[in-house]
């Protein structure tokens, strides 16, 4: 058999990742605050696109649910004014039907879509709402200004706040190298990284004026900075309080038995008695356990709602998507009609050519990614439509696949658009991973349980527990298996630490201290 080379043509089929269906899966996972960057990049890159005008927002759309919902579950009035079309959607459990028109393909076919000029009630060309500089105000005294007080505040972070105290501390410039390092090394939480042997060998300093300097920083405030682990931050703050005595010191000391309640074993550790222990435990609980938390820490992020769902009188639901949490830009088509006339370089007529597709794509790609938001989170409200009405209880078991198969998706696409996206209800803003759990076995034959429900059922057993009647583990899943449940131990073993609810035997030393210290002070009294 010899081998020979020749030329065969052959028909066949691929799929072709082409940078526009890129570009459409990429916007799918991004979250709000991702693809407003995203946007504001190619707002700036791109001179084809605006944004668009927002004299109109989105308005909820009234999708009918299976029963009546009681008060518990009603709404809290998520308002807004008229939709756009695209943006509705007709949920009707009974028959298990979704209506609406939806292209939820994620290829490189987008179909086709009316020029931009006629969504625009005047046409022509469009004006871009970024405000004038300040100043500008166009011969008007009519505009407001920005508050120039705003611009006066700024936040102190950490170093600076420690850095301003090193300054009034000591005038020695070595001192100063060596305590700028120091607070250089402490964390957004207050804790000294670094170890003085480390820091004086990288600075070739002395380690006694390095421990010295430690030291003059710990001093500063907030107390209990620079602390190298817990014991030692709240033996700082105790030291400030003039509270660090011989039996508190024996406390802090000994901080994995506090974790444990071993109380006990605290007593006969520290010499004090119930009333006492129960003090010191007491103050230790009030002290700041993260000193650098009020400086420069990272702002807190609201999750903010990509689908608000609310119950109507008539027993349907409301679902709408954030109006103001879509990104809203539009394509210059008269501006790029002028432009392209006078483009004379064949440079210059690719550069537009390029920027007025990838417009259009953008265009479409976001107004793909929200009507494939709102699909999806219409079928979970189907799906979790006990748990809308009844609370975390009649949550359901749930996955990607179900999903997916409901409403004509690919799992990965189902993946991808829960990621990073919330739902506004009347019960508060939850991510969409929150509604998909894992399965519990019914008993007996019985239904499948959620986890989160198991989960939420086991912290509700524990909260309604006596003090002289503690359940442990077993007793647990007597009780779930008694409702319904076929649980395994170490499952629910598992669900009480991901709870942080402690043992059984740490609940009932905790039960007997605050006992004994309430009888203790009764019997002072």
């Amino acid at each position: 058999m010899s081998l020979v080379q020749r030329l065969e043509v052959r028909q066949g089929q691929a799929l072709v990742m082409t940078p526009q269906l890129l570009q459409a899966i990429k916007l799918l996972q991004l979250s709000q605050l991702d693809l407003a960057a995203y946007v504001e990049a190619e707002l700036e890159r791109n001179p084809l696109l605006e944004r668009a005008e927002a004299t109109e927002a989105p308005a909820p759309v009234e999708s009918a649910a299976a029963g009546d919902h009681p008060d518990e579950a009603g709404s809290d009035g998520f308002e807004a004014p008229e939709p756009e079309s695209w943006l509705s959607t007709d949920l009707n459990p009974s028959r298990g039907e979704i209506e609406g028109d939806f292209d939820t393909r994620l290829d490189n076919v987008f179909p086709d879509e009316a020029p931009v000029q006629a969504r625009e009630a005047g046409g022509g060309d469009m004006l871009s709402l970024t405000p004038p500089p300040y100043g500008s105000t166009g011969g008007s005294f009519d505009a407001e200004a920005p508050d120039f007080e705003a611009t006066l505040t700024a936040e102190t972070s950490l170093r600076d706040h420690l850095a301003s105290q090193l300054e009034l501390a000591t005038r020695v410039p070595m001192e100063r190298l060596i305590g700028g390092f120091l607070i250089d090394a402490v964390d957004e939480a207050g804790y000294l990284r670094e170890t003085v042997e480390g820091v004086a060998e990288r600075l070739g300093a002395d380690p006694a004026i390095v421990a010295r300097m430690l030291t003059l920083v710990q001093s500063f405030d907030p107390p209990g900075v620079a602390a190298r682990d817990l014991a030692e931050c709240l033996a700082i703050q105790l030291r400030e309080r003039d509270r660090f005595d011989p039996a508190m010191e024996a406390l802090v000391s000994r901080l994995d038995l506090v974790a444990k309640r071993d109380f006990a074993a605290l007593r006969r550790l520290c010499g004090v008695d119930d009333e006492d222990l129960v003090d010191m435990l007491g103050e230790i609980r009030r002290l700041d356990p993260k000193p650098g938390r009020a400086y420069g820490s990272s702002a807190v992020e609201v999750l903010v709602p990509d689908v608000y769902v609310r119950a109507a009188p008539d027993g349907s639901w409301l679902i709408e998507l954030n109006s103001e949490a879509l990104p809203r830009v539009l394509v210059n088509q008269s501006y790029y009609a002028r432009v392209s006339r006078n483009a004379s370089a064949d440079g210059d007529k690719a550069f537009l050519s390029e920027a007025l597709q990838n417009a259009n794509w953008l265009t479409r790609s976001l107004e793909q990614r929200a009507r494939t938001i709102l699909k999806v989170a219409t079928e979970i409200v189907r799906q979790q439509d006990g748990f809308f009405v009844h609370g975390v209880t009649h949550l359901r078991p749930l996955n990607l696949k179900t999903v997916a198969e409901a409403i004509g998706m690919h799992e990965s696409t189902v993946s991808r658009v829960t990621s990073n996206k919330a739902i506004g209800t009347s019960r508060g803003t939850l991510e969409m991973k929150y509604f998909f759990t894992a399965a519990i076995p019914g008993a007996a034959g019985a239904a499948a349980h959620s986890s989160e429900a198991v989960r939420h059922r086991i912290k509700q057993l524990v909260d309604g527990e006596a003090p002289d009647d503690v359940l442990s583990d077993d007793a647990l899943v007597q009780k779930l298996r008694g409702e319904g449940v076929d649980i395994a131990r170490r499952t629910v073993a598992k669900y009480r630490e991901s709870l942080r609810i402690p043992s059984s035997i740490e609940r009932r030393r905790e039960h007997f201290a605050h006992g004994s210290g309430h009888q203790s002070a009764m019997a002072l009294r």
